[in-house]
């Protein structure tokens, strides 16, 4: 498993948390950080659910983001991913810092600033790094991660597991089942899609399937470039995973030619990988069913239908 980075933390579980202040933030800029002013604070997007903020100083810039809602689980969850991703040595993701809880309620997450370039990743390369960083980041403890986190706002259960198969059943397909029948009374989509789960292992014939780091939740909003071009990738959800599973946010990732036949230089394209991208968009159109409601609905019914016709059950 790859070391997370530190800065001098004082150890406290997966990932040093900061001492609690009437500032913490600027508490470890100011010490750890190695700054000794703060120029300037200046908000930029961070997205739905969280305040992200700019932070110049004489050290240089630090990206943080605040959640005045929650504590620093998802924050630690956050670092654990983006500390494993940087650790390959691939692709691009800000470096984690810091992780700990704001004075009163919520939590925060200091990082790397990245400048961003003005166009995005070019395609091809980003390909080729994201299949490096797949190549480069396995685990032996099977399919799974360190620490359940979130794709979205939805929790995502990374309990460790020696079979893929039963792994995405289990933690990605039956866990969005069982949300969306819960919260929209929608037995149809459940018995369905347990169906599906239930039989869906013919999809999977003579492939092997190695637990591979990824992203997780791998759309255009978490895809940018740097100022010389490099591609970098934000806001993971990480896990270790069948790596034909990156690919199941394709569908608003604006994936291209370039970037697939770059991708399958480095890892080959398996078997029957054509039948199976379908399965792996559905567990993401089933999360943007629980988060975002019923426009989504017909897409993951028409893949759970197609399947069960293919697989004749």
């Amino acid at each position: 498993m790859p070391s997370i980075p530190r800065l001098g933390f004082t150890k406290r579980g997966p990932f040093a948390m900061a001492a609690l202040s009437d500032d913490p933030i600027q508490e470890w800029i100011l010490t750890e950080g190695k700054a000794t002013q703060i120029t300037r604070i200046r908000p930029i997007g961070g997205g739905c659910i969280n305040l992200a903020n700019r932070y110049d100083t004489d050290a240089g810039s630090f990206f943080v983001k605040t959640n005045r809602s929650i504590g620093p689980s998802m924050f630690e969850a956050e670092a654990i991913g983006l500390g494993a991703m940087y650790e390959t040595g691939t692709i691009r993701v800000p470096k984690p810092f810091k992780v700990g809880p704001l004075r009163n309620s919520g939590s925060f997450i200091i990082m790397e600033f990245i400048e961003f370039g003005a166009s995005r990743s070019n395609q091809s390369v980003l390909g080729r790094k994201l299949a490096e960083m797949h190549k480069a980041g396995k685990s032996e403890k099977g399919f799974g991660f360190p620490v359940d986190n979130t794709i979205g706002s939805t929790p995502q259960i990374n309990t460790w597991c020696s079979d893929w198969i039963q792994f995405y059943g289990e933690h990605r397909l039956d866990y969005q089942l069982k949300l969306a029948q819960d919260q929209y009374g929608d037995s149809t989509i459940y018995q369905k899609g347990k169906r599906l789960i239930k039989n869906m292992e013919p999809l999977f014939e003579n492939i092997v399937i190695e637990p591979c780091l990824l992203h997780g939740d791998l759309w255009s909003g978490n895809i940018s470039s740097d100022k010389n071009g490099e591609p970098v990738i934000l806001d993971p959800a990480c896990y270790y995973g069948h790596n034909e599973a990156e690919f199941g946010m394709s569908w608003c990732a604006g994936f291209g030619g370039s970037f697939y036949t770059s991708y399958f230089e480095v890892m080959p394209k398996q078997p029957s990988f054509e039948k199976r991208r379908d399965l792996y968009l559905l567990y993401h159109y089933l999360n943007h069913y629980n988060l975002f409601g019923s426009s989504y609905r017909s897409s993951a019914m028409s893949i759970i239908d197609d399947y069960l016709r293919m697989l004749k059950v």
